[in-house]
């Protein structure tokens, strides 16, 4: 009988390093404020772009989930760049 594991999260169940799946989950969790930011503004990839300081190469990427494409920082600064505020909250593992 094959035994079945449960994850609290896909990174947890993709990325057995628990330091590469947390910061996965930090930089999903970014990416997913920055998209619905743009997504609510109504920008263009274009205006996104000059927005947020990066190329509309990067701006595709971003919306099609490329999250081997940015970094923690980088995604920080185009955050802060669009007038979001980013926070964090550490606590122990359960």
């Amino acid at each position: 009988m094959r035994k079945t594991r449960i994850y609290q999260n896909v990174w947890d169940a993709i990325e057995p390093d628990p330091v590469k799946a947390e910061n996965l989950k930090l930089r999903s969790s970014l990416m997913s404020a920055l998209i619905r930011h743009i997504k609510h503004e109504g920008l263009t990839q274009a205006q996104a772009a000059k927005l947020l300081g990066v190329t509309q190469p990067r701006i595709s990427n971003l919306v099609h989930g490329k999250i081997d494409a940015f970094a923690l920082d980088m995604l920080v600064k185009m955050a802060a760049a669009a007038g979001l505020r980013v926070t964090m909250r550490v606590k122990k593992v359960a």
